[in-house]
């Protein structure tokens, strides 16, 4: 004899639960792409708190003549710039914070040649110009 099963109007079918399973992901996925999205003015301020993370580390590196320091540096750098798209010109509203773009991408070549001043792409002006940038990069972060 067969028992004969009301269906429940609230119990999920597999059918609905299978698709709550494969969107659940993508979703997940929708979510950390729009909170990765930040507002362009808040670019100096996350730059000037990655260059105030990374310049004691640099100069402790430095002191200690630790040239391996600068591949995990430079790795560093590469995250940064691919997270706010700046890296190959993909975000065009961070053109008005050159000085903080040029900060960053230019701290790791300054620890560098501050390591081995006779480097390939150690100029005289770099460091004055990097420090320079640092400055202004701070002075745009704090207007904020």
């Amino acid at each position: 004899m067969q028992s004969h099963r009301t269906p429940n109007r609230f119990a999920p079918s597999s059918s609905s639960r299978l698709r709550t399973f494969v969107a659940l992901p993508l979703l997940m996925l929708a979510a950390s792409i729009a909170s990765a999205q930040q507002a362009p003015s808040d670019f100096p301020l996350d730059s000037v708190g990655y260059l105030n993370e990374e310049l004691p580390r640099m100069e402790a590196a430095i002191a200690a003549k630790d040239r391996s320091f600068f591949h995990g540096a430079m790795a560093r750098t590469v995250q940064f710039s691919e997270r706010w798209g700046f890296k190959a010109q993909a975000n065009p509203d961070l053109a008005k914070y050159p000085m903080c773009t040029e900060a960053v991408m230019d701290y790791v070549v300054v620890g560098m040649c501050k390591l081995n001043p006779s480097g390939d792409g150690c100029e005289p002006g770099l460091a004055p110009r990097f420090e320079a940038n640092v400055q202004r990069c701070r002075e745009v972060a704090a207007r904020k």
